[in-house]
């Protein structure tokens, strides 16, 4: 179990350690400061805003009209919530399409949403700006694989990877965010045994979601393990309100299954 529990907001530099010392890193999605206390109750390591709120929250078809405004306030909201878990928020579609534009929007959601860290999507192109926020001070999650802003340039959420080609620049692509400075790196929807590989090669915490349970750590959407998400809860996800008792104990089996190597299981990874 976590050594980290005890004392005050879980850092980057304590991440790493939890890689180093083979302990799993617990994440989940949050958009509102109820929730987000019931997160931190449990034990979760990382909480993420993710722009997942537009289709959760907003009942938008893709993630893709989400606004700045829209991440800052629920930011806002989720940062009250916390007291040990660090907060990453998702830089929303077209907020980073230059590197000026990037800089400004990512030291928003530091300056007033209270974010930790910031995640955005993209492979070696962002590689100017990451190394440019790293060096302001703003810390970088990169975001690999399925891309959902990207979905109709990838043709629809499909699984990336399978291919020689495209594993063989993925791991490139981990390789050069890495140097470039960022800090932690989520893998979305990715063979197992790819994502193996990439969480080995890395000196930074690797994340997974629907890529085995190889990664440093696993992050699911809230509303999915809860099973209240509109539409079809994916295939990588798991119901864990169908065994417990409440809220917080569905939060408490997960926390747990993922500390323990439990989740993912085989029926939630790819091939």
């Amino acid at each position: 179990m976590s050594t980290h529990k005890a004392s005050g907001r879980i850092t980057i530099r304590q991440l790493k350690e939890m890689k180093q010392q083979g302990e799993k890193i617990a994440c989940l999605t949050a958009y509102d400061v109820s929730f987000a206390q019931l997160l931190d109750q449990q034990g979760v390591d990382v909480v993420l805003v993710g722009d997942s709120l537009g289709m959760v929250i907003q009942g938008l078809e893709t993630t893709l009209p989400v606004t700045m405004d829209d991440m800052v306030y629920h930011g806002q909201a989720v940062s009250r919530g916390l007291s040990r878990a660090l907060l990453i928020v998702d830089m929303p579609f077209m907020s980073d399409a230059s590197v000026e534009q990037a800089v400004a929007n990512a030291g928003r959601f530091m300056k007033q949403a209270g974010a930790n860290m910031v995640k955005l999507e993209g492979g070696a192109d962002q590689r100017e700006l990451v190394s440019t926020l790293t060096r302001l001070g703003i810390p970088v999650c990169a975001h690999l694989g399925l891309q959902p802003q990207r979905v109709h340039k990838l043709g629809g959420y499909r699984v990336q990877g399978r291919e020689d080609a495209v594993a063989e620049k993925m791991l490139e692509d981990a390789r050069v965010l890495e140097q470039a400075g960022a800090d932690m790196l989520l893998l979305e929807c990715v063979p197992a045994a790819l994502a193996k590989q990439i969480t080995q090669q890395a000196q930074i915490p690797v994340i997974g979601i629907g890529a085995g349970v190889d990664c440093d750590g696993q992050i699911l959407v809230l509303y999915d393990i809860l099973g209240i998400s509109a539409g079809k809860i994916p295939r990588f996800s798991k119901n864990y309100m169908q065994q417990a008792g409440d809220i917080a104990e569905a939060v408490k089996h997960y926390v747990d299954d993922v500390k323990h190597s439990r989740f993912p299981a085989d029926e939630h990874s790819f091939q």
